[in-house]
């Protein structure tokens, strides 16, 4: 079964990954700490709060969540785990993103070769629709398109 969503993309850029599902804030410092840190090039989730999230491998994966929640360092973390290529394939945000995660998207994309398209506003029914695993298409429109695995 296949839906698409509708959001603002705050990062232009087309990608098709696999979901990595967040129903609650996703704090940017405390998933990537110990990848970062210690050379996880899988970019396994460290944030031991997010359940959701917690030693899942998050490097090229479509992660979806509601939005990014804690330390001012968010964009900066975000910036970080593009240039040592352990960057989700996209952000994708039921909410409105705020403005460090979209500074650490916006960075990425323009001084790393790995750009992490980011969309925001895709509403509450993208995230109670999406599923872990599920396959995701991003378009340069913003459309997002959630086929069921």
């Amino acid at each position: 079964m296949k839906r698409v969503f509708k959001g603002r993309a705050v990062v232009k850029g087309n990608v098709t990954a696999e979901a990595l599902v967040s129903k609650g804030g996703f704090n940017t410092l405390a998933s990537y700490q110990h990848s970062l840190m210690f050379g996880d090039k899988n970019g396994k989730c460290s944030d031991q709060n997010n359940q959701d999230l917690y030693k899942k491998p998050m490097a090229g994966k479509a992660l979806c969540m509601p939005q990014t929640i804690g330390s001012t360092t968010g964009g900066l973390v975000l910036y970080c785990a593009a240039s040592m290529s352990r960057q989700p394939a996209c952000l994708l945000f039921s909410k409105e993103i705020d403005s460090l995660a979209a500074a650490g998207a916006i960075l990425a994309d323009v001084w790393t070769d790995n750009s992490m398209p980011t969309v925001d506003n895709l509403g509450s029914e993208f995230l109670d629709y999406v599923q872990t695993g599920d396959t995701i298409t991003v378009y340069e429109d913003g459309s997002v398109e959630v086929i069921r695995s």
